[in-house]
């Protein structure tokens, strides 16, 4: 959970967000860190269509 934690005080502090309050912490981690995870995944899927598409023309 720190790391989860380490992570989303990195988003929140890097993005200029405003802390949230310590009940909101966990649940606003948990959210930060899905929300990067299924960004990361978009990303990698469109790479991977495109490196693939430009491979097979």
């Amino acid at each position: 959970m720190k790391f989860i934690l380490l992570i989303s005080n990195a988003f929140i502090n890097t993005m200029g967000i405003t802390q949230p309050s310590p009940q909101a912490a966990n649940r606003a981690a948990w959210f930060i860190v899905v929300m990067l995870t299924a960004v990361l995944a978009a990303i990698a899927t469109i790479a991977i269509i495109a490196i693939h598409w430009a491979s097979s023309h």
